[in-house]
């Protein structure tokens, strides 16, 4: 009887350490071998994912498809009871040019055959500045900057971000040679892109957009969101965006 137990312990002890060693990997990355792998991985649809490729199985007719989903045509997000927050949110009324489908990889949404950029042109800042949100606007706008742009367009907006000085980019262009531009052609240019430029539209809101034209605008004019003891912006402030620059 007791022969029957120590051999019992002994195969379950003989089981239990050959289990161990089989989930141990040489792969210092690997988690070894999974028991129960869909408790503690999930298996859902995540954004930007390839499952093309999960857990070693091609599956050639899903890969390279963007998993990810965007919200329904002409959606907006929730922000709340402020008509000037929820207005800033509502969609950009410009339209990309047809062109823009090859381009900028524009599908799925709606087109124009007119040169909205140039008339682009009369379009203002829809969020304005003054003495009270400067510096905020301003410390926001540097914060997106840092995100969104610095890597191509450099920390001065001289153009000479990491990825233009490591070979990887050319062409961009140095913000203080776009002065002419009008903020509705900027925002226009970074909502549907423009050039080498991608789409920024579905990254950034109207709203960071905006922010981001108030921030690139110091690089053309120093004294840019800067104000008198009055209250008053300095005159050498005043960026002109009466200008059509034709693209």
């Amino acid at each position: 009887m007791k022969r029957n137990v120590f051999a019992i312990i002994g195969t379950s002890a003989l089981t239990l350490s050959l289990l161990m060693l089989n989930s141990c990997k040489s792969d210092a990355d690997s988690p070894g071998f999974e028991y129960a792998p869909d408790m503690y991985r999930t298996p859902s649809i995540e954004p930007y994912v390839d499952y093309g490729e999960v857990r070693g199985r091609i599956d050639e007719s899903k890969k390279v498809k963007l998993s990810a989903r965007i919200p329904a045509r002409n959606t907006i997000p929730y922000y709340g009871t402020d008509s000037s927050e929820v207005k800033l949110m509502l969609p950009y009324f410009r339209k990309p040019n047809v062109a823009f489908r090859e381009s900028h990889g524009l599908y799925g949404v709606d087109v124009s055959l007119a040169d909205e950029y140039a008339l682009a042109v009369a379009d203002k800042n829809a969020l304005g500045m003054t003495a009270l949100n400067a510096e905020k606007l301003m410390a926001n706008g540097k914060e997106l900057f840092t995100a969104m742009c610095q890597h191509c367009h450099g920390e001065k907006g001289d153009g000479n971000g990491p990825m233009v000085v490591s070979g990887a980019y050319v062409g961009v262009p140095n913000y203080a040679n776009l002065a002419n531009l009008s903020d509705g052609q900027m925002f226009y240019s970074i909502y549907y892109g423009k050039g080498n430029m991608g789409a920024h539209g579905s990254i950034l809101s109207k709203k960071e957009i905006w922010t981001l034209i108030h921030y690139v605008r110091q690089f053309q004019n120093k004294d840019y969101g800067k104000f008198d003891a009055s209250g008053k912006p300095v005159m050498s402030a005043v960026v002109s965006d009466t200008t059509a620059v034709k693209p």
